[in-house]
């Protein structure tokens, strides 16, 4: 009954900001058409760019799965899956559709389901620290990027609050204790052989700054000259802050940050909102009937 209620929860949440996003959508039509005019007469060659760099981000989620595990996955399905994933995970909120594809594949492929689930969360938790990295390396080597405010230093404060907090619960519930324990144990023994924190870290590098090359492509295919440290900040920022949102990939919550993180960046508000439409077609859109082609193979050939 929990589980039934907690879902109706995140269909409830997800529908009221797809609600939002729609009427948002609807309120700047005229600023949405023009938007897609200029997507429509943007760089061919740029685009094409943008295209083969969302291609490889499949491979590079596939190099860090394999990373997570100490078994050898095998190679050809590893990629399929997250294909398959990508377009599960626009259906379901909150990045259910990939973890649900993710964790039957590892199953099939004979880890038990708690160990799939260690590595899945180790998968997603290395996304996060390289995605702070990144941004915090942005920060320092091209100060500029940025326009800090006079409140983020009183917001960055509130991490190590966080993190505190965490450690508490960890600390006082022996249940999380137990299973921090059990996670920490998963996480060493993958960081023993080099090859695979390599595949790990370089895997999940390379998928956001793949993600953010996408970004960066398709605002250089509409013609603007900015500077791509300044993109692909915007893109951190906006990847962060959707992550806050259970919507079905980021539907609705990564658009609108994303539009308004490019808008800080300097882009004219109708070149932002056709660089997230030129972003979304490449990541989201065009591979969503394929990728679920490939989840229903993948099922039939009991694969998932």
């Amino acid at each position: 009954m929990t589980g039934r209620r907690r879902l109706y929860w995140q269909v409830g949440i997800t529908l009221a900001v797809l609600v939002a996003a729609v009427g948002m959508l609807a309120s700047h039509r005229a600023t949405l058409d023009s938007g897609t005019d200029q997507l429509a007469a943007a760089d061919g060659e740029w685009l094409l760019l943008a295209c083969l760099a969302a291609m490889a981000t499949w491979v590079c989620a596939a190099v860090a799965q394999q990373g997570a595990v100490a078994e050898r996955l095998p190679r050809g399905r590893l990629v399929a899956a997250q294909f398959a994933a990508c377009a599960a995970n626009h259906l379901l909120p909150a990045g259910a559709g990939a973890t649900v594809v993710n964790l039957r594949f590892l199953t099939r492929c004979g880890l038990s389901t708690r160990r799939s689930a260690t590595a899945l969360a180790v998968k997603a938790a290395v996304g996060g620290i390289v995605r702070c990295v990144l941004g915090v390396a942005l920060l320092v080597t091209s100060p500029g990027t940025v326009r800090l405010s006079a409140r983020v230093p009183h917001v960055l404060l509130l991490l190590p609050v966080a993190v505190g907090v965490v450690v508490l619960a960890v600390a006082v519930s022996g249940r999380l204790r137990r299973a921090a324990g059990r996670a920490f144990a998963d996480v060493r023994d993958v960081h023993r052989v080099r090859a695979r924190a390599c595949a790990l870290w370089g895997g999940s590098v390379a998928f956001a700054l793949l993600h953010a090359g996408v970004v960066v492509a398709v605002v250089h295919a509409l013609g603007l000259a900015l500077p791509t440290g300044r993109v692909v900040m915007a893109y951190l920022v906006a990847s962060g802050a959707a992550a806050l949102l259970p919507t079905p990939g980021g539907l609705g919550s990564l658009d609108a940050a994303l539009a308004l993180a490019l808008t800080a960046a300097g882009v004219p508000g109708q070149t932002a909102i056709s660089a997230v439409l030129g972003y979304r077609l490449l990541t989201g859109w065009l591979p969503m009937a394929p990728g679920l082609l490939v989840l229903g193979l993948l099922v039939r050939r009991s694969a998932l």
